[in-house]
């Protein structure tokens, strides 16, 4: 834990951004700039199962509840910096859903997952200067196992279902460990990635377990996108509409995010952030102190 109450600074520059990493121990927010990663230290001490983010609020799945952080662009480094002089955290508040296996963001909303495949809408998400608002079942009955929503998809392990219509629709495929709706949706599949066009089409061969696009990429393209199959990453080269091998990690990567450059952590707790002006070269990695990771989410610059 030294690691992470000591909240190391590598120096300050300007542009940085925050990003959030959920782990079994709590909430670590990480200060980045390009590559570069600056200080960092645990915001919250909840162990939290899965991890999303709007411009606005950064939500948590717990075995308690949902509970989402308000991110108030007006007073939110005033805020963090008063939490670190104080030593102490910054609070993230219960929004009544319960248990929650996984969270994900719909535009401004945000849809979450029991234990028991119940599946529920936020509208507007929430925050802790914001009144009650009420989760609107989208699945009563529990659908499969949800493993990761994004957008409005979400995977589970008898497929990927799609929010319509205040409903959840059968989308296809099978045994889903994660999805990725910006752009073009993808889903990475126990038996290879996949991409939707013309139905679901094989993007490569293997099994695979994240995947992510950019937030930022218009609708029905890609820009930059990620897959992650054991200790392969392939990255999405828009120029020539291909996937290749960027690097390989040694540990297991279980959370991609965008802003300047990429982001990336492993489930034992390694931060990584690739080189901008390096589409081949290696991570740079950066140990930030936690374990037992789920993943991690940058907040979008809206």
């Amino acid at each position: 834990m030294d690691a992470i109450e000591e909240k190391r600074v590598y120096g300050g520059r300007e542009g940085a951004l925050e990003v959030y990493v959920a782990s079994a121990i709590g909430v670590v927010r990480v200060r980045v700039a390009g590559d570069t990663v600056g200080e960092f230290g645990l915001c919250d001490r909840t162990p939290a199962r899965d991890i999303a983010a709007t411009g606005e609020t950064v939500a948590i799945a717990t075995d308690e509840d949902v509970q989402v952080l308000g991110l108030e662009r007006g007073d939110r480094e005033a805020r963090a910096a008063e939490a670190d002089a104080n030593e102490s955290e910054e609070t993230f508040v219960d929004t009544g859903f319960g248990p929650a296996v996984a969270v994900g963001t719909h535009g401004s909303d945000l849809i979450a997952a029991s234990p028991d495949g119940d599946v529920a809408r936020l509208s507007g998400g929430a925050d802790a200067n914001s009144d009650p608002r009420e989760w609107e079942f989208l699945e009563h009955n529990g659908v499969a196992t949800v493993r990761a929503i994004d957008g409005d998809l979400v995977g589970t392990d008898s497929g990927v279902y799609r929010v319509h219509e205040g409903e959840l629709d059968h989308a296809g495929l099978s045994d889903v460990r994660d999805v990725s709706a910006a752009g073009v949706p993808l889903a990475a599949t126990a038996d290879g990635l996949y991409k939707l066009g013309n139905g679901w089409m094989e993007a490569l061969e293997g099994s695979f377990e994240t995947v992510a696009a950019d937030p930022h990429t218009d609708p029905g393209r890609l820009t930059r996108a990620h897959a992650v199959s054991g200790d392969a990453v392939y990255a999405y080269g828009a120029d020539a509409e291909t996937w290749r091998e960027y690097d390989r990690s040694r540990r297991s990567i279980v959370g991609i995010g965008y802003g300047e450059t990429v982001y990336a952590v492993t489930e034992r707790g390694t931060f990584l952030s690739a080189t901008p002006d390096d589409s081949g070269g290696p991570w740079r990695s950066q140990t930030i102190g936690v374990g037992d990771v789920t993943g991690l989410a940058v907040p979008r610059d809206e």
